[in-house]
């Protein structure tokens, strides 16, 4: 059991992946927790375990954040509650198809939760976090974000890139004042995320593969650098470097590739 209390950290996304290994994490480093996602029985069943193992108070919030309204009344509870000390705005998902062909409703709830969900909280959490002079947000993005990358979901890489600008050009505005912002940007995970999206991984190399934990372990070694752009993994942040080089044409061939490889 952590005594050492850190404040009041909210995880989006909370019940599986990246999500529920920052709530381990940040439970065990002695912060009390505001975990969201729309799985009651699973956030609840968690957040019991978290409070009983690390004595910390965990509060749960069931919330769609596909839905705009939903995300103005968990943005006004921030507001109204004591400054927080860490936002990680984690909550996401993916399709697959083609753009023209897919149900449009379902792009746009991407969006939402991507994009519209983190940028109204973090607009909520900020003036506490300056008020205060401390303060850190976690905006998960991923890898596609920073990849030139014709293939996969358009509205997914799209709204992912959107959080790496964001993210990048708010540390800029706040420089100073206590408050560190990072956009992590991770490979292939080890979640249920793929296999939700209908996706056969078995192609893909097993040394391309992190855990969650071994993300998250990253991802807060880098706060404390203050690294605001993060890859985790030195193979990923090579793939990056590597991308750059790479003339446009051919990153179409090999998106290609890897489209087919992950079919189902």
């Amino acid at each position: 059991m952590n005594q050492e209390k850190r404040g009041v950290a909210l995880v989006t996304g909370a019940t599986s992946g990246i999500g529920e290994a920052y709530a381990r994490r940040l439970a065990a480093e002695g912060y009390d927790l505001m975990l969201v996602a729309r799985r009651g029985e699973l956030l609840e069943s968690l957040a019991q375990e978290l409070a009983e193992k690390q004595g910390i108070s965990v509060d749960t919030i069931v919330v769609d954040l596909a839905s705009e309204d939903e995300i103005k009344k968990l943005a006004s509870k921030v507001r109204e509650m004591e400054p927080l000390s860490m936002l990680v705005n984690n909550a996401g998902f993916a399709l697959r198809g083609k753009f023209a062909k897919s149900d449009i409703d379902r792009q746009v709830d991407m969006i939402m939760v991507h994009d519209v969900a983190s940028v109204r909280l973090t607009h909520a959490a900020l003036p506490g976090m300056i008020a205060a002079g401390r303060g850190a947000i976690i905006n998960v993005a991923s890898i596609v974000g920073l990849l030139a990358w014709p293939g996969g979901s358009k509205t997914y890489g799209g709204s992912k890139a959107f959080l790496v600008n964001f993210s990048d050009g708010l540390q800029q505005e706040v420089a100073g004042k206590g408050i560190k912002v990072q956009v992590l940007c991770p490979g292939f995970v080890r979640t249920a995320f793929h296999e939700n999206m209908g996706e056969k991984m078995s192609s893909i190399p097993g040394f391309l593969w992190m855990r969650p934990e071994m993300v998250v372990d990253a991802s807060l070694k880098a706060l404390k650098r203050k690294k605001t752009i993060f890859v985790p993994g030195k193979r990923y942040r090579l793939i990056v470097f590597v991308s750059r080089l790479i003339p446009g044409s051919l990153m179409r061939v090999i998106s290609k590739m890897v489209r087919k490889s992950t079919r189902k």
